[in-house]
């Protein structure tokens, strides 16, 4: 990628370049049209990244005075630790950079930032189908062998 990538937290100037990433990584599961999350969820989301209550967090991947990638992530208590935790829960890079190196430094921004809250394991899971997305997380974090159950309540 060219050394112009600058990953970064959100500022509030940026929802109107965010918003589109975010719609884009919602429609690669399918999160659109009829299926899509309410307003209520987007608006929710980036207002947590401002909010120093929150263990919501973000970075975006910026290129050329234009954001190019996404990740949000948390940090959250776990039963098998003393310290807290971070699941990377959303990651998402522009189609046409896919491959050049945008979704591997957003990871490693995760990764530093969760070093300098002295959290030391970060972890996040994928859609079986997402193999390109498996390719780069194979490279850069550990298979753990856990399968995934959730059910809405």
């Amino acid at each position: 990628m060219n050394p112009t990538l600058v990953i970064r937290p959100p500022t509030r100037d940026d929802y109107a370049d965010w918003k589109p990433l975010w719609d884009g990584y919602n429609a690669f599961y399918e999160r659109e049209g009829p299926t899509a999350l309410p307003d209520a969820i987007t608006q929710a989301t980036w207002q947590r990244f401002f909010d120093a209550y929150e263990p919501v967090h973000a970075l975006v991947a910026e290129h050329e005075g234009r954001l190019v990638g996404l990740t949000h992530y948390l940090f959250h208590r776990s039963t098998t630790r003393i310290e807290p935790t971070c699941y990377l829960q959303d990651l998402f890079t522009l189609p046409s950079l896919r491959g050049q190196g945008v979704g591997r430094q957003l990871i490693e921004g995760v990764y530093e930032r969760a070093a300098q809250a002295g959290v030391k394991r970060v972890y996040w899971q994928t859609h079986e189908t997402n193999l390109a997305g498996q390719r780069l997380y194979d490279k850069v974090a550990d298979r753990t062998g856990f399968i995934i159950f959730a059910k809405n309540v």
